[in-house]
């Protein structure tokens, strides 16, 4: 989930990336919604490391690592653990019992960027980041297998300055697995019947117009949208290789500086481009 900027017009600025090495039991262990061929772990290694290269080599940002953890098999997965906007930092509760104690390596180190931490501690609240689309001016929260009422309230507390809308999230494992930003004011909208009617539901829920860029793919419809200084308007896409068509409405976007990334491997076992990052715009000193 990207910490996104404070407000429309500073959305999409980011100066670091909390990431995660993968542990080699994502393989057999990972969580994942239908059975399906196993991860080829050497080549989701170097599709991570390509993926962390261009937060760092090619956009600037200041990345921090995280080591893997062999007993956390999906901790590669960051985005599900914290809700980052601006300066504070909502510390999820997972859907998933076996995903709960990812929040601790996070906890610390957004701990060490001098955040605002918030925990949420109500046990019958569960909240996973793949659920929460920040637009820049309200948060879309889906309620999915992994992510309840109660959780979208919590966030809704910790990030009063913004409205908190609920989408209900049914063929998908999260809102973000057929939806994105793909740019100020524009989501990014898969073409299955499911995405279209949770994009109809946030279209009714909002007092905002929104433009769209529909993609055939639900899956290439996860996006990452940057705004950085030197660069301009950034978004990281899934690569031609894997979703030609959809790279094809990608392409369409000219004012974007736009940057392929293949996730072949994590794909396998529900993982998207917004799923390996937490994006913080630290704006303040450490």
């Amino acid at each position: 989930m990207a910490g996104l900027g404070g407000g429309p017009a500073a959305f999409g600025r980011c100066t670091h990336a909390v990431v995660r090495a993968l542990p080699e039991s994502l393989c057999r262990q990972a969580l994942r919604s239908a059975a399906g061929p196993e991860v080829d772990f050497a080549r989701a290694e170097r599709e991570h490391q390509l993926y962390v290269g261009v937060l760092r080599g090619k956009l600037g940002l200041q990345v921090l690592e995280l080591p893997a953890d062999e007993s956390l098999p999906d901790c590669v997965f960051v985005e599900d653990a914290a809700v980052v906007c601006e300066e504070t930092a909502l510390l999820t509760r997972p859907g998933a019992p076996s995903r709960r104690k990812e929040v601790e390596a996070m906890k610390r180190v957004l701990e060490s960027l001098n955040l605002n931490i918030v925990e949420m501690v109500d046990e019958n609240a569960t909240l996973d980041g793949g659920d929460v689309l920040f637009t820049g001016r309200e948060f879309f929260v889906g309620l999915s297998r992994r992510t309840n009422q109660r959780g979208a309230e919590i966030l809704a507390d910790t990030f009063k300055d913004y409205a908190v809308s609920t989408v209900p999230v049914h063929d998908s494992l999260h809102l973000k697995s057929f939806c994105s930003m793909a740019g100020p004011n524009l989501i990014a909208i898969g073409s299955s019947e499911a995405a279209q009617k949770a994009l109809k539901t946030m279209q009714q829920m909002s007092d905002h117009r929104y433009d769209k860029l529909t993609v055939p793919d639900d899956a290439a419809a996860n996006c990452i949208y940057l705004n950085i200084p030197s660069k301009g308007h950034v978004l990281l896409h899934r690569a031609p290789e894997e979703y030609p068509e959809s790279a094809k409405v990608f392409e369409k976007l000219k004012d974007h500086m736009l940057i392929p990334i293949a996730n072949t491997e994590l794909e396998k076992v529900d993982g998207a481009l917004t799923c390996c990052s937490v994006l913080i715009n630290k704006t303040s000193e450490l």
